[in-house]
């Protein structure tokens, strides 16, 4: 549980923190990363760290975030960039198979963190199930401007592709994975496209 309220003001060294927690509780998961080596690896004194970080749970719930913030980052940059209703859907399904596909891919950060705290009422695991809904619910926005009666289980669909290519791609062949996943989108979409033609005859 967090010990008190973070100091979040912008500061170079809360940012290493951050930055080096990120890097090694993604390679190599959060329970067994201790305080003292992110200190060390961040070259900032314990001191600081507890100034930015009231707790490990503090700095657990900034990575998330941090990560939330990148792949938000990622899908507002999408749909931006893409007009059309099916154009921004095929954009985040090509980011996140290019995720897939980069050096030293893990793995899904959130279904990784959510295999560490099974505890429903963890502050972790509460951050988890907000990211979560918040890509589902973003889905649904963007499957409703295809057709708006298939899209919150065409968006259950698209949540389900996207998870089991995650786990799959940090196991077997990543560009075969990411092929796989890209398909699948396609025939999603192929068929709420379909769904909406036929509803509007």
């Amino acid at each position: 549980m967090t010990s008190g309220k973070p100091d979040t003001r912008p500061s170079e060294a809360r940012a290493r923190l951050l930055a080096t927690a990120t890097r090694i509780f993604y390679s190599e998961g959060i329970h067994s990363v201790g305080i003292d080596r992110i200190i060390a690896e961040a070259k900032v004194t314990r001191a600081t760290f507890y100034r930015h970080f009231p707790s490990k749970d503090d700095l657990i719930l900034a990575y998330l975030r941090e990560v939330h913030k990148m792949e938000r980052d990622a899908f507002d940059a999408a749909i931006a960039d893409n007009s059309s209703p099916v154009d921004p859907l095929l954009a985040i399904a090509g980011s996140i198979a290019q995720n897939i596909q980069s050096p030293g891919f893990r793995g899904c950060a959130f279904l990784n963190a959510a295999a560490e705290y099974p505890a429903t009422q963890h502050p972790v695991r509460q951050e988890i199930i907000a990211h979560r809904q918040w890509f589902l619910d973003t889905l649904s926005t963007l499957m409703a401007q295809i057709d708006q009666e298939t899209a919150d289980p065409a968006a259950r669909h698209f949540v389900m592709l996207r998870d089991g290519a995650m786990a799959a791609g940090c196991l077997f062949d990543p560009a075969k994975v990411s092929e796989t996943f890209l398909r699948g989108v396609d025939g999603l979409l192929s068929n709420a496209e379909r769904q909406s033609a036929e509803s509007a005859s």
